[in-house]
C-alpha cells in the first residue's frame, strides 16, 4: 500500500512547499488553514474521505477519528502530550508515534518562571486590589536569589526553567528517572526515590511530569506537609501530579506560600472549587504550551518536517514514543 500523508498543520505556502519537497514521491493532503498559522490554537480537521487510506497523520485529530484509520503507520503530534493516542486500541499496534517535544521549552519554562515571580511578589493580590480600586500594602515578599529550585521532570521545559532560575541566583535540584545523567542546568541530579529528602530543601517546586501511574499525586498530602511555609509550587505538566484537594487545604491553611497552576485535576477546574477563590493560588487555563509564542509554531513545524524526511528515508524518528 502506498503512503498517504495527511498534514493538519496550518502551513504557509512556502512551508507547504518544503513538506512536498521532503517527500516528493508520496501523496500528501494538507488540511490545515493557513489563516490560523499565528492563532493560539489550531483546528483539528481530519476529513472523513482520507481515514481509510491515511498511513501518516501530522496533527492532533480527535481520538474517535484517528481510531478509524486502520492503515496508519505513523502519527506525529503537534503537542508534547501523546498519551491519549497511545492508549490501547486507538492506533494500529504497529503504528509509530512521535511528538513535538523540544518546541515548548521556552514558552512553558518562561510561563512557569513568570508565575514564580508573580507569587513571590504578591502580584495576584495587587491585581485583585486594582479591580476594587484599593491602595493597600499586601505584605512581605520573597526573592529567588540564594534560594533552591526543585525541578521535577528535567526534559526540555524543566531545563529551560532551571536555566532561568540559575540566572537569578537559585540553586537547582533535578529529579528524573535516570539520575545518573547530569545536565548543565542542574546543580544536583536525583532520582524520584530521593524526593522526600529534597522537598524540605525547596523554595520553589517546578513540576513538569507526564500523567502516569507513577506520577499521580506525586505531591500528595504527606509531600506537601514536607515543604517549608515559604515554598512555592508551579505546575505546568499534568494536573494529576498534585493532590488538588490536599493542595487547596495547604494553601488555605497557610502551610505553603503559594501555587501557580497551568494544569489542574480535574481540568477545567469546576466552578465553585476552592482553588478559584484561593488568594495564594494563580491559575491559567492550560495555555503555557499554546502557540502564543511565535517560536513555538515554528519549532512544531520544523520538528514535523524533519520527521517526515526521516520517515520517507527509513531513518529513526525524533521524539519517537513508540
Amino acid at each position: 500500500m502506498h503512503d498517504l500523508i495527511v498534514n493538519m498543520l496550518p502551513l504557509r505556502e512556502e512551508e507547504r512547499d518544503r513538506f512536498l519537497q521532503s517527500a516528493p514521491a508520496v501523496r500528501q493532503v494538507f488540511t490545515g488553514d493557513p489563516a490560523e498559522r499565528d492563532a493560539p490554537s489550531w483546528s483539528q480537521h481530519l476529513p472523513e474521505d482520507v481515514l481509510e487510506e491515511a498511513t501518516v497523520v501530522i496533527g492532533n485529530p480527535p481520538v474517535d477519528l484517528i481510531r478509524r484509520c486502520p492503515n496508519l503507520r505513523w502519527m506525529q503530534t503537534w503537542s508534547a502530550g501523546f498519551e491519549e493516542y497511545a492508549a490501547p486500541g486507538v492506533l494500529p499496534e504497529s503504528a509509530m508515534i512521535s511528538n513535538a517535544t523540544g518546541a515548548y521549552g521556552q514558552a512553558v519554562g518562561e510561563h512557569m518562571f513568570a508565575m514564580m515571580w508573580a507569587l513571590m511578589k504578591r502580584l495576584p493580590a495587587y491585581a485583585v486590589q486594582q479591580t476594587h480600586e484599593q491602595w493597600l500594602d499586601a505584605g512581605r515578599v520573597l526573592s529567588p536569589e540564594g534560594g533552591t529550585a526543585l525541578v521535577i521532570g528535567t526534559g526540555d521545559i524543566g531545563r529551560h526553567f532551571a536555566r532561568l532560575a540559575r540566572g537569578v541566583g537559585m540553586r537547582t535540584l533535578g529529579v528524573r528517572r535516570k539520575a545518573a545523567r547530569s545536565l548543565p542546568e542542574i546543580d544536583e541530579m536525583h532520582g524520584f526515590d530521593d524526593l522526600p529528602e529534597l522537598l524540605p530543601r525547596a523554595d520553589v517546586v517546578a513540576m513538569v511530569v507526564p500523567s502516569t501511574p507513577q506520577t499521580r499525586h506525586l505531591l500528595d498530602r504527606e509531600a506537601l506537609a514536607a515543604l517549608s511555609p515559604h515554598a512555592i509550587i508551579v505546575n505546568a505538566g499534568r494536573g494529576d501530579a498534585i493532590d488538588t484537594g490536599a493542595l487547596a487545604e495547604a494553601l488555605h491553611g497557610g502551610r505553603i506560600w503559594g501555587a501557580g497552576l497551568d494544569v489542574t485535576d480535574p481540568e477545567p477546574l469546576p466552578k465553585g472549587h476552592a482553588l478559584w477563590s484561593e488568594p495564594r493560588c494563580l491559575i491559567t487555563p492550560h495555555i503555557a504550551g499554546s502557540n502564543h509564542l511565535a517560536s513555538v509554531s515554528d519549532a512544531i513545524i520544523a520538528i514535523a518536517l524533519e520527521n517526515e524526511r526521516r520517515y520517507v528515508s527509513g531513518e529513526k524518528l525524533h521524539n519517537a514514543r513508540r
